[in-house]
């Protein structure tokens, strides 16, 4: 039987739903900037403006409008598609990340061996298992090879060879392409050895021709930002659209009794109720949208949480890159990690719902049971709900700021396991087959903003987020994952078998809907089901 890293993907065949999809979305929404182009031309060539109804006069303005964007959006694809301008991160961290992403997997533990003594614990540590050499058909090489091979377009692992793996190794700590190895850094060189050391240890196996500077191999890595930037244009008018729709929402939303914030750029819409009471009430939630159209996406969940959830404050983080917010001074200057995690931590600060230093004078738990006033003050923190995208901050904040998140719930996460490449393969580089993949990949994938935040502002260690980095990981109470049993972009199986991979997270802290995603549960996300419970 060959093994799965060796066998090749099945081919995927466009369905009827993919034609149906560009017949009746993609083409008239793209088409309309190609038409605007040819109505502009024609009109400027065979006719005069005096002889031009007003309804003519009317669609040539809107035309010229979609001419003029269309130079201005193709001004815009042209400074994003240069060169990655952020620098990696120190070496040490990038090697520490690096040696924690071998190790994932390693653990062979059955849901009946982990620790009962440990199971509430805060923090579980991280795995000590050594990075040693494994044999070739070692279940843990075998399935790391599959995982693996994702970076290289699913190719079998025996075609990938020594040139390929190191493009793909410098890239992931260097952020740049590999120059000619003989013209590395006597410092670059020893960090690649090092970790082309690791790697085949975990691998299994010696990479073909690891003795050869190079090779001819046709198989090229994925390297997210330093590849071709892959933007679709879309229309002037599709922008407005999506531009009118939420700034009603806002409208409408403060009728409701939200208001509009800014601290430091970080922009925001905050609800508080009159006669809230941090001592005594519920605790806050905040809310961190992924990609896609902003407000107008997530208008389903907003009004449920805002129905559902009348005795707490909410705060609703606006992320205008990735919302097709073309308008937006910040379109394609997107908040990097320090940047967000500090205003956000102080904008909490400031609102009084957390401190900024953690005070471990009092536990969670002795200030909920004290009938101490003074140790009920100590009753802080948030419930933080992600989805896709929005588990990236959640994650920075967990690392750099976790004792003012109370409750996590994580919907669609990709900060898991994002070093498999499945999401990076899936969202960007696989070609579209069915309908909903080409909606996401053409109305979210392709757009600019997105575009830009993913291929020139990713930083792979940054985002990983790894089970010893969430407090209380295994408490279903505190801790509550969702996933799409059906989602065409996160592989749902990663993360609940890496989690448990280190020391059995409890069942009861995942839920998998079958569903394209997790948010798909909408109106249910934070209703108490089987023990886990967002809702306090």
């Amino acid at each position: 039987m060959t093994a799965i890293d060796e066998n090749p993907d099945t081919p995927r065949r466009r369905t009827i739903s993919y034609y149906l999809v560009l017949l009746t979305l993609v083409l008239p929404v793209w088409c309309l900037v190609p038409v605007s182009w040819i109505y502009v031309l024609y009109t400027l060539r065979y006719s005069t403006f005096s002889h031009l109804s007003s309804a003519k006069l009317t669609l040539f303005a809107v035309a010229a409008c979609e001419v003029a964007f269309s130079v201005y959006h193709y001004h815009l694809v042209k400074k994003v598609s240069g060169p990655c301008i952020h620098p990696p991160g120190k070496l040490p961290d990038l090697q520490v990340a690096f040696t924690r992403v071998l190790k994932a997997g390693l653990a062979s533990l059955s849901p009946d061996e982990y620790d009962e003594e440990s199971t509430d614990a805060p923090r579980p540590g991280s795995p000590e298992e050594e990075i040693v050499q494994l044999e070739p058909d070692d279940p843990r090489a075998v399935d790391f090879r599959n995982s693996l091979r994702t970076w290289f377009g699913r190719a079998p692992w025996s075609s990938i060879t020594l040139h390929p793996i190191r493009q793909w190794l410098y890239w992931s700590m260097f952020n740049q392409d590999l120059p000619p190895y003989e013209t590395l850094s006597h410092a670059h060189r020893a960090a690649m050895e090092d970790a082309l050391d690791q790697l085949q240890k975990r691998l299994g196996k010696r990479v073909p021709g690891a003795s050869s500077n190079g090779d001819s191999s046709h198989i090229k890595p994925l390297r997210l930002t330093i590849d071709k930037v892959n933007v679709m244009w879309r229309p002037f008018l599709f922008y407005c659209f999506v531009a009118a729709t939420n700034l009603y929402l806002k409208t409408k939303y403060s009728g409701w009794g939200f208001r509009y914030g800014n601290y430091g750029g970080l922009e925001y819409l905050i609800r508080i109720p009159g006669d809230w009471n941090s001592s005594q009430d519920p605790r806050p939630i905040l809310f961190i949208h992924g990609l896609g159209l902003g407000l107008f996406q997530y208008h389903v969940l907003i009004r449920h949480l805002h129905q559902t959830f009348q005795d707490r404050p909410l705060l609703i983080i606006l992320q205008p890159s990735v919302s097709q917010d073309v308008f937006h001074p910040r379109f394609l200057i997107p908040m990097r990690r320090q940047e967000t995690v500090e205003h956000l931590a102080k904008l909490m600060a400031g609102l009084g719902w957390a401190d900024l230093e953690q005070d471990n004078e009092y536990s969670e738990e002795e200030a909920v049971e004290s009938n101490s006033l003074e140790k009920r003050k100590l009753r802080k923190g948030v419930t933080l709900l992600s989805h896709s995208n929005g588990s990236y901050v959640h994650a920075w904040m967990l690392k750099d700021y976790p004792h003012m998140i109370t409750r996590s719930c994580f919907v669609d996460p990709v900060t898991f396991c994002s070093w498999e490449g499945d999401v990076c393969y899936n969202f960007i580089y696989r070609p579209c087959t069915t309908g909903a993949e080409l909606i996401v990949k053409y109305f979210v994938g392709t757009e600019l903003g997105v575009a830009n935040l993913l291929q020139r502002h990713f930083d792979w260690s940054s985002n990983s987020l790894w089970f010893e980095e969430i407090p209380n990981a295994r408490n279903p109470s505190k801790t509550l994952y969702l996933l799409g049993g059906k989602d065409g972009i996160l592989n749902a199986e990663a993360p609940s078998q890496e989690i448990p991979d280190i020391s059995r997270c409890i069942a009861d802290g995942w839920r998998r809907s079958q569903t394209r995603n997790g948010m798909a549960q909408g109106a249910g996300i934070l209703i108490p089901t089987k023990g886990a419970t967002l809702a306090g």
